[in-house]
């Protein structure tokens, strides 16, 4: 079996498995017109992954109106949604880009 996410997966020891996708779905990532009974190809040592449906038929998928993801006014939600990049390029705050590995500076109580 092979599992195919754009999400965050824990627990995952064994199988196939092609974990972070990006773009997500929600950011208008192709898997977001997958549907049930699509055939995948999957060559792990190309690494492509390409789905078997043809391009007129991804076109019709993506004009259709699928879920909408309501606006985040506020709080976590919003930060994350605004500002934590794709799984590709890291899935942090785009704000540390270049940032990591630097010291915070300890507060004295």
């Amino acid at each position: 079996m092979v599992r195919i996410t754009d999400g965050r997966m824990s627990g995952t020891s064994y199988g196939t498995v092609v974990l972070h996708v990006a773009p997500e779905s929600a950011a208008g990532g192709p898997l977001a017109l997958l549907r049930t009974g699509d055939r995948v190809t999957l060559d792990v040592p190309a690494r492509r992954l390409d789905m078997d449906v043809s391009d007129e038929e991804l076109r019709r998928r993506a004009g259709e109106s699928g879920p909408t993801v309501p606006e985040a006014a506020s709080g976590y939600e919003w930060l994350y949604r605004s500002h934590v990049r794709q799984a590709d390029t890291g899935a942090d705050f785009d704000f540390l880009t270049g940032r990591r590995g630097h010291p915070v500076p300890r507060r004295h109580l």
